[in-house]
């Protein structure tokens, strides 16, 4: 029996900060060696999934890999369900979706990240294309996150949830913890049933809870958003816990000695 295809998080897992994390070179070349599948995911809406390669290519990693960013899994959506749309992002992501902008009567509503330049007029433009009937779409609803991998900043859900509660309507997500995303990245391995997968993480409840729900096993690693340790009335139980991704080798090592 092989090893479950693994998903592995970027920001907080192998991006911290503004560098590659010291062992993810290791990490990677130990997957590739032992032909371990897996896929690079993330939540985030700044990024294509060619950011992401380009980034580690430049950061010392040549291992070959698939990636999917949540702007890439938003333009597929768009691309089957819409025609126009507005969107809220950083400028160069949104040259992503030119041609479905039309901000007098939108479909929908697509919010990525926007930095600093979330303020009450842009919410509020927001808020009266989805009263007036546009579908609000998420492409994350990250609550929080560490920009420069120190300092916790709000994320774009929680600009998202005053967008929801104000409307009455619940958005459409996109990224974790959807259950369509990591089955997704799954499908593009080659697993289109796969009820068994680790996801390796940093966010106990998009990475660890979205996918113990659909079956997967989490390793939670203690190098972005999450505190070492955990508190011992968490809620939220990973399947294993890494302080960072040598770690997580010896815990993949474990695994595969029981299969």
């Amino acid at each position: 029996m092989k090893m479950p295809p693994v998903l592995i998080d970027f920001d907080g897992v192998l991006k911290i900060g503004n560098s590659v994390a010291e062992d993810a070179n290791e990490f990677l070349n130990y997957l590739d060696k032992n032909d371990i599948p897996f896929f690079v995911i993330s939540n985030s809406t700044l990024r294509t999934s060619d950011n992401l390669k380009k980034f580690l290519y430049e950061h010392g990693i040549k291992v070959k890999l698939n990636a999917m960013t949540t702007v890439d899994a938003s333009l597929n959506y768009i691309k089957n369900y819409y025609k126009k749309i507005s969107v809220y992002c950083i400028d160069e992501i949104k040259k992503v979706f030119e041609e479905y902008i039309d901000d007098k009567k939108p479909e929908a509503v697509l919010i990525g990240d926007i930095g600093k330049n979330w303020n009450y007029e842009t919410l509020n433009d927001i808020f009266r294309k989805v009263y007036s009937g546009a579908d609000l779409i998420a492409m994350q609803k990250n609550k929080f996150w560490k920009p420069d991998g120190t300092n916790l900043c709000l994320d774009a859900g929680s600009f998202i949830a005053a967008i929801e509660h104000a409307s009455s309507k619940n958005s459409i997500l996109i990224g974790k913890p959807s259950e369509l995303y990591f089955k997704s990245a799954l499908e593009m391995l080659g697993f289109k049933n796969a009820e068994n997968f680790i996801m390796i993480g940093d966010d106990l409840e998009t990475d660890i809870v979205g996918s113990q729900k659909i079956g997967g096993k989490g390793i939670l690693v203690f190098t972005g958003k999450t505190k070492y340790p955990l508190p011992k009335d968490s809620s939220i139980k990973p399947n294993y816990e890494a302080k960072n991704l040598t770690e997580v080798i010896s815990i993949l090592n474990s695994i595969e000695n029981r299969i």
